[in-house]
């Protein structure tokens, strides 16, 4: 059984990127299943720190790239949209170059809020970063 009230396509996601912080960081949507939504993030020249190994950062921004993403499509669009609240993430294993992909899976799916946790793996399937963002559900327009 699906989760989604407001599903998009991969090429739809990835369209609509141009011109933003995924893009620059080179994150790719690649796949929705019925639970989970999963992207790419290049570990390179624009994901590095300063010692040529990945960014916390850019790991905590595939995490809420792919966490609010999810979010957004398990609300009614037309009606909702979604808002980052807190945002945590463990870096446990270094990355030095390749992809890393991220998997995000919902824990809670309220009214008001959702916990989506966020796996990144790296090409040998290794952990590197595990993270969990909390999203805030609320009317559309009600934002200031």
């Amino acid at each position: 059984m699906t989760i989604w009230r407001s599903l998009q396509t991969v090429a739809d996601l990835n369209g609509n990127a141009a011109g933003t912080l995924i893009a620059n960081l080179g994150i790719l949507f690649t796949e929705i299943g019925d639970d989970f939504i999963r992207g790419t993030m290049p570990v390179d020249a624009r994901t590095f720190q300063p010692y040529a190994l990945l960014h916390g950062g850019a790991s905590v921004a595939l995490a809420e790239t792919l966490g609010s993403t999810g979010a957004a499509m398990c609300v009614d669009a037309a009606e909702y949209q979604v808002v980052g609240q807190e945002i945590n993430a463990n870096h446990v294993r270094a990355a030095r170059g390749g992809l890393v992909t991220g998997t995000a899976r919902a824990v809670h799916l309220g009214g008001r809020t959702q916990v989506w946790s966020i796996e990144i793996l790296n090409d040998a399937h290794k952990l590197v970063c595990i993270s969990r963002i909390t999203m805030a559900v609320i009317k559309r327009g009600s934002l200031g």
